[in-house]
């Protein structure tokens, strides 16, 4: 399925070239936060700063102009698997295999609402894959937990002011080799980290990194997804040697 999405992409292309009608906008879907002055950033990290410059010259004409300065791990992002595994693939020698494809949504929202340091578990994933069959080799597995309905309160999305006192759902070491295991494309979670916020070795990270599993992480919208059926697009901005990178990030609903 995978292959026949990325065989087809020219042909989409193509057709809207020569007058087809037109992509259905009501089946893309946004699955990214903007990066303004709600972004949050890892706490060590640099905070996304954009400054603008605009007016008009002597004679009236308009020219507007920014810089911008931000961690590679800000806002909605990926991590590359060079971010953890020594031998892993920077943003720029990932393949686009990797990040376009067909959909799984694992919801664990109830649980995470009723505890903010909640760990996806196999069990959570066996439960998804009895309901919708088994994850399939080559599919993007997102995790939506609704911590993203937190996103304009930084303090209550991260659980704490410093790295050492994060509280936020992530996915349980075990899930995350069960995922490895799958042969999953990519990861992606509504949170600040695929790992938990109280997680001090960062272990689905390393699994999934040794493995080149690419992760998405800080997205939003997922509960606007069918739990399968749907295809990720997830474009990094292209970082050469890059650990990680902004991505914009969208669905195509079925």
């Amino acid at each position: 399925m995978l292959r026949l999405a990325l065989r087809s992409l020219p042909l989409v292309l193509l057709a809207a070239c020569v007058g087809a009608p037109a992509l259905d906008t009501d089946r893309l879907v946004d699955l990214g936060h903007p990066y303004d002055a709600d972004t949050v950033s890892w706490p060590n990290g640099p905070a996304f700063e954009h400054a603008g410059e605009a007016g008009e010259d002597d004679e009236g004409r308009w020219y507007a102009t920014g810089r911008l300065s931000l961690s590679e791990h800000s806002g909605t992002h990926l991590d590359a698997p060079l971010h953890f595994a020594r031998d892993g693939r920077a943003v720029d020698a990932l393949p686009l295999s990797s990040l376009i494809g067909p959909v799984r949504v694992i919801d664990v929202s109830e649980a995470c609402a009723a505890d903010r340091d909640y760990a996806v578990r196999v069990e959570d994933v066996t439960a998804h894959e009895a309901a919708e069959g088994r994850i399939a080799s080559g599919s993007a597995v997102l995790v939506r937990t609704g911590w993203s309905r937190h996103w304009h309160d930084e303090l209550r999305y991260l659980g704490g002011e410093d790295v050492a006192s994060l509280h936020f759902p992530g996915l349980d070491l075990e899930a995350a080799r069960l995922l490895a295991d799958r042969g999953v494309a990519l990861v992606g979670i509504d949170t600040a980290s695929i790992d938990p916020g109280t997680s001090r070795i960062f272990g689905a990270h390393r699994v999934l990194a040794e493995k080149q599993v690419p992760l998405l992480e800080n997205l939003r919208g997922l509960e606007l997804l069918p739990a399968r059926g749907a295809t990720l697009i997830a474009l990094p901005m292209l970082v050469a040697g890059g650990t990680g990178a902004p991505t914009r990030v969208v669905a195509l609903l079925p």
